[in-house]
Formats: C-alpha cells, structure tokens, sequence
C-alpha cells in the first residue's frame, strides 16, 4: 500500500524532513514497479487462461463442422430436413463466432502485457522545460484552495489540474457521492480512499490528499501525459494499460478527458500528450 500523508503545520521543520522526499521518492517508485509486475502477472494469467479457452473453441469448431459436412452429404441425398441442416450451419457460425473472438481477445492480452512490459519514460527535468504563469482559479472556498496548493506542493502535482479534475468530478462538493461509491471532492472511489490510507473519505483534506496522491502517481506512471493520467483518474490505470498506454475506447472516459483537457490546455497552454513535469511545465519542442 501507498503511505498517506498526513497534513502537518506548514511551519514544522525538523532535520528528517531533509530525507524525507527521497524516501518518498524512492517507496513510490517501488509502488508502481510493483503495481506494474503485479498488473503483468495478472494480465499473463488471463492469456494463458484464453489459450485453453482457444484450444477447446477450436477443437468444438473442428468437431461442428465434421458433423456439418456428414449432415450436408444427408441433406444432399435428401436424408434429413432443410432445418436440421440449416441449424447446423448456424451452428458452423456460433462456433466460429467464438473462436475468432477469442483470438482476437489473444491478440489484445499479447498486446496489453507488451505495453505493460516497456518501460515508462521519466518526466522530463525542469532545466528542459519553460515555465508558464498558473491561470487564476478558485473553488470559492479559501480553505479548499489551501488544501488544494497544499497538496499539490507535497505530490508535485499542478495545482490548477487539481482544481479542474475537482471540478469535473463533484462540482466542489464535499459531500458528493456517485451512484458507483466514488465520494467526496475527488470522488476517490473506497478501493483507492483504502490504498492511500483515507480513513475518512468525506474528509476535505483526506480527499484532496488522496486525490492528488493518486493523480501524482498516475502521471508518473504514464510518463508525464496529462491524457493518460486523466484517463487512468477515470477508468482506472489497468485500462489504460490494457489498452496499449492509450486512452481506453470508454464513451465516458474520452469525454471525460476531452472536457477537462480542452479546460486545461485552454488555460496554461499544456499538450495534454507532451510530457510534462508536476506543474504543469511542458518540454520545449525540439
């Protein structure tokens, strides 16, 4: 599990602190090459679980079409009905219907546990990168906005990415609750409230911590992209990785990253697939 971070008085200083975000660094890393081995693991056991599934479609298809071919010599000869043969086409038909999906679900699991397997580019260092001003916002509560940057210093995250995924998912609700379970501000879902330790999910600060913890990881996972890490906020980093790093072809998870990409691109000037450090910096074009 991830360690929660607990808020502390921005005045506390102690000579810890000084290890402290290498220690950080170097644990969250550990979380995500785990996460990564675990999902490879995972996604290796459910190919070779359709290469049986395969193996048995396809000899259930030999077996049919052995049957159809004996029952197309009766029908010829006027042996049996029209329907009978008739049915055992359609029965040639099902059972090429699914071992062809099964290929192709080979096909994808072939592709999904490569994607998986290749390596996640670093988010590029802050002497490549030009700054940009952060776009004015608020979420009309000043507390809320201090929680937000809080968090945002602590996870290296763009405070103003924040503000838009908070808006998107519960309006700056604090109370908000999905028909799916997601709650709170950055509607976390208990599964991940659970994985970066929130003991309560409707806790402003807890929420907006664990929020921005998990958007911070996500962007670290898939290498800076903002698409990416919206994408995997909304459906899940599994998807996203299933799908081959791309964005999963979810109606509401491409809305999802359309509506709050066009708000933040619109804002700082960011290329949502650009790699980009924690504030939103982009690299410059070469």
């Amino acid at each position: 599990m991830l360690a929660s971070f607990v808020a502390a008085s921005a005045q506390v200083k102690t000579t810890a602190a000084t290890t402290a975000p290498q220690t950080k660094r170097v644990e969250q890393a550990g979380d995500l090459q785990k996460f990564r081995q675990d999902f490879i693991k995972a996604a290796e056991n459910y190919r070779a679980s359709l290469q049986e599934l395969s193996a048995s479609y396809e000899s259930d298809l030999q077996k049919t079409k052995g049957r159809h071919e004996e029952l197309k010599g009766l029908y010829t000869d006027g042996l049996i009905a029209r329907v009978e043969f008739e049915a055992s086409e359609k029965a040639v038909a099902d059972a090429q219907a699914k071992a062809d999906d099964v290929r192709k679900q080979l096909v994808q699991a072939d592709q999904t546990i490569a994607a998986a397997h290749e390596p996640v580019e670093a988010v590029v260092t802050t002497n490549t990168l030009m700054t940009r001003a952060e776009p004015a916002w608020t979420t009309g509560s000043a507390k809320i906005d201090g929680q937000i940057r809080l968090s945002a210093k602590h996870y290296g995250v763009d405070p103003y990415l924040v503000f838009c995924v908070m808006n998107q998912e519960s309006h700056f609700s604090a109370g908000a609750t999905s028909l799916v379970g997601a709650a709170g501000l950055m509607q976390l879902m208990p599964g991940t409230a659970a994985r970066y330790g929130i003991t309560n999910i409707y806790d402003p600060a807890q929420n907006i911590m664990g929020g921005t913890h998990y958007l911070s990881d996500l962007l670290k996972l898939f290498g800076g992209r903002v698409d990416l890490a919206l994408a995997g906020y909304n459906a899940g980093e599994g998807a996203v990785l299933k799908y081959g790093n791309r964005i999963p072809p979810y109606a509401e998870t491409q809305n999802y990253v359309r509506v709050i990409g066009t708000r933040y691109t619109q804002n700082t000037g960011v290329s949502l697939t650009a790699k980009t450090s924690a504030r939103g910096q982009q690299s410059k074009s070469k």
